[in-house]
């Protein structure tokens, strides 16, 4: 049986319909480590963020634009964390190469412009979020204050 693929081009065509759901579930917006990190922003006494804020270079996942502080929670599968080092998928790699690169180039391409406009940047990734994030927490509280 034939499946007809609903695709906008930019990424190949998936090997099984295991892997079209798989991908067509990943969310860029609202992710779990996101979600846990604004939780304990709130639990944690710092409110007054804005979520993907249009405003500013780079759209930060949050930001505290009175404060000029942006926050990154990066995934480390989408966003190649330095730490956990995973590996490229082995079907299509030439694609996964080229799209990851992409992806880091254009992480650090966001940072230097906020960067370059006075803003403190912080990106946090994934699996500092699940192992401990209370000292990322910690951080932000503290550069909140300082500002």
């Amino acid at each position: 049986m034939s499946i007809n693929y609903i695709r906008d081009k930019r990424s190949p065509e998936p090997s099984s319909s295991i892997a079209s759901k798989v991908m067509s579930s990943i969310q860029a917006k609202n992710t779990k480590p996101e979600i846990i990190f604004r939780k304990l922003l709130w639990k944690n006494g710092i409110r007054g963020y804005r979520l993907h804020w249009k405003n500013v270079a780079g759209r930060p996942d949050i930001s505290f634009p009175g404060k000029k502080i942006a926050i990154f929670i990066n995934g480390c599968y989408w966003h190649r964390c330095p730490k956990c080092n995973l590996p490229i998928p082995k079907s299509n790699a030439a694609f996964w190469e080229s799209k990851f690169h992409k992806n880091v180039r254009r992480d650090k391409e966001k940072r230097e412009i906020l960067e370059s406009l006075g803003w403190m940047v912080f990106v946090f990734w994934e699996c500092e979020i699940k192992e401990n994030p209370f000292p990322l927490i910690k951080e932000v509280k503290s550069s909140i204050i300082k500002n």
